[in-house]
């Protein structure tokens, strides 16, 4: 472990117990082991975030925008259409890869072959899409049979698990992005969306945040992580102003079994998913984490709560 980490797991140590003491006791991390591993996995969702900061500031490659290239990244994608002020496209990207995900076996392959009409003349950007979703649908539908046995690796990442390709089921990432677009074309751009929620929410990021997440329901298949991957990569690239101020508890797993483990050091809860969201609040604003690293934290300690494992992908 670095230096860093070192001082920094120390600090969050005394910041949990202190919190332990003050606020509300954590019988979960009666033992040194339960706190350890749950100090790694925020230390760990503490570096997630830091990456995408980091990389906000870098130099990119230009080819990373390219789906024709194996160097294609679409969040590093979404930062340089950022940078050349084209909102639109960088919004695309961002959901393009949350809805496709990442896996370790293939990354960002199906997202690439996807984005780039499996290197057609014209690839499906954000303008050619959502000028004309029907034809989206109908060339998915055509190419998916291709997509899943030509002998090329591709998947959904590990969130998006149930998805299908499927062009024109009514659930089918066909749909997904129909939907998608109609969400957005309420407020003509992504910009204007965004404007529209600040405008209602007087540009409070975490009320913003709550606002959108929200109104997202009526983007097919995108449940409760998918709505708060999307959101909070959207706030960390910078492309709106807005964070979680709320782990976002109902219809979640993960984050409320580890939850409910940190407060009640058992799979029975006698705290409602409202009053754990809200000591979950207070926890990150006393260990100086948002909200984002609170909830991939805790759901990530829940699945090894005595030994820290990484879990990526």
């Amino acid at each position: 472990m670095r230096f860093r980490d070192i001082e920094r797991a120390a600090q969050l140590k005394s910041q949990l117990d202190s919190f332990s003491s003050s606020i509300h006791p954590l019988p979960g991390l009666a033992s040194p082991d339960h706190e350890q591993a749950l100090i790694g996995q925020l230390l760990e969702s503490i570096r997630r975030v830091k990456y995408v900061e980091v990389m906000r500031g870098r130099d990119i490659d230009g080819r990373r925008a390219l789906p024709s290239s194996n160097l294609f990244d679409p969040l590093k994608a979404a930062v340089l259409c950022h940078r050349n002020h084209r909102s639109d496209e960088a919004f695309w990207l961002v959901f393009l890869s949350v809805h496709f995900g990442k896996p370790r076996r293939s990354g960002w392959r199906l997202a690439r072959d996807i984005y780039g009409a499996l290197g057609g003349a014209q690839g499906w950007d954000w303008a050619r899409t959502s000028a004309n979703p029907a034809a989206f649908r109908e060339w998915l539908a055509a190419h998916q049979t291709r997509l899943r046995n030509d002998g090329i690796p591709r998947g959904f990442g590990n969130h998006r698990k149930y998805e299908s390709l499927d062009g024109l089921s009514p659930n089918g990432t066909g749909a997904v992005i129909e939907s998608y677009i109609s969400w957005v074309r309420r407020h003509g751009t992504h910009e204007g969306m965004v404007a529209a929620a600040a405008t209602e929410c007087e540009n409070d990021p975490r009320r913003m945040f709550h606002h959108l997440f929200q109104s997202m329901g009526a983007v097919r298949r995108f449940g409760r992580t998918a709505r708060f991957d999307y959101l909070t990569m959207v706030g960390k690239l910078g492309l709106a102003v807005i964070e979680p101020g709320s782990a976002f508890l109902d219809g979640a797993t993960g984050p409320w079994r580890g939850g409910i483990l940190l407060f009640e050091n058992s799979a029975h809860a006698t705290m409602t998913r409202a009053e754990l969201d809200a000591f979950l609040v207070l926890l990150g604003d006393s260990c100086g984490v948002n909200m984002q690293v609170v909830e991939d934290a805790l759901c990530n300690w829940q699945k090894s709560p005595t030994v820290f494992r990484p879990f990526r992908g």
